[in-house]
């Protein structure tokens, strides 16, 4: 009864955020993550050449003022919070140092001003295991939403940040800088504007392919060799030898909002009249 009071295309969106999981495809290159994405990921962008290039400046650029190089081969998230922009960008870097661009979706970061609301900070930030992850209850708060997405959602936490407030005198302060999911049903179809207190919102498909193929979890893994346990962990997810720890988090400055910046929902199919035979 839900899709009949929406309109048709986000009725498909909300079909699919509820739907079962997607068959886990094997992760045979670090390159065939791109196709899991395109094919799995319900929201994706797709950021020209030229703005792409210039991304990866930024990142790298971002990584060099942490100390940050010499990477080995891996993924790295990238996260332009940009009000015109509300974009998450993941990347391989790949033996040579060459990043590789994998997939985009609209993300949602911190809508300020607003009461117990932070400007999303920008910087470079490590998943790591002093702040262990977990996972959405899918219970709603007082207004109906479920906060983190739906139940068995992986909430990805990057610990303690300093962020500016965006109520009260604006000073900088505390905020817990995450990555998660939203809520399916009245929430994600907002994906590409500000919406959140700080943290960065993802579709619930790509919260599912991060942890899923272990993104992000190059500690988690290392965890593991050294004979931890952790129970956030899939069960059922892909070993992952590329997988990385960083997600970087920059202001294009852009003024507008770019074309290929705007997610479009897919059509509904086509309706077909019920042909008498003859």
């Amino acid at each position: 009864m839900l899709s009949s009071l929406l309109k048709p295309a986000i009725a498909i969106t909300l079909a699919l955020a509820f739907a079962a999981p997607y068959p886990a495809q094997a992760l045979e290159s670090a390159l065939s993550l791109k196709d899991i994405y395109t094919s799995t990921v319900v929201q994706q962008v797709q950021p020209p050449p030229e703005d792409l290039q210039l991304y990866v400046d930024q990142m790298t650029v971002a990584l060099a003022s942490t100390s940050i190089s010499n990477l080995s081969s891996q993924y790295i998230m990238l996260v332009d919070r940009n009000p015109k922009v509300q974009v998450a960008m993941l990347f391989w870097l790949d033996q040579e140092g060459q990043y590789q661009f994998i997939g985009a979706s609209p993300v949602s970061t911190g809508r300020s001003p607003g009461f117990e609301h932070f400007e999303t900070p920008t910087g470079v930030y490590t998943h790591s295991l002093a702040n262990l992850d977990y996972r959405a209850e899918g219970s709603k708060n007082s207004k109906g939403i479920r906060g983190y997405g739906a139940k068995g959602r992986r909430v990805f936490d990057f610990g303690w940040q300093k962020a500016k407030k965006g109520w009260g005198d604006k000073i900088i302060a505390d905020m817990r800088l995450q990555m998660h999911a939203t809520d399916p049903g009245i929430l994600e179809s907002r994906l590409g504007t500000v919406q959140s207190k700080g943290c960065v919102r993802i579709p619930g498909t790509l919260n599912f392919l991060l942890d899923r193929y272990s993104v992000l979890d190059a500690d988690y893994i290392q965890g593991l060799a050294e004979g931890k346990k952790f129970w956030v962990l899939d069960k059922n997810r892909e070993d992952n030898p590329w997988a990385g720890r960083y997600m970087v988090i920059v202001d294009s400055g852009k003024e507008q909002k770019p074309e290929w910046a705007a997610y479009i929902p897919p059509a509904p199919p086509a309706s077909r009249k019920a042909v008498k035979p003859s």
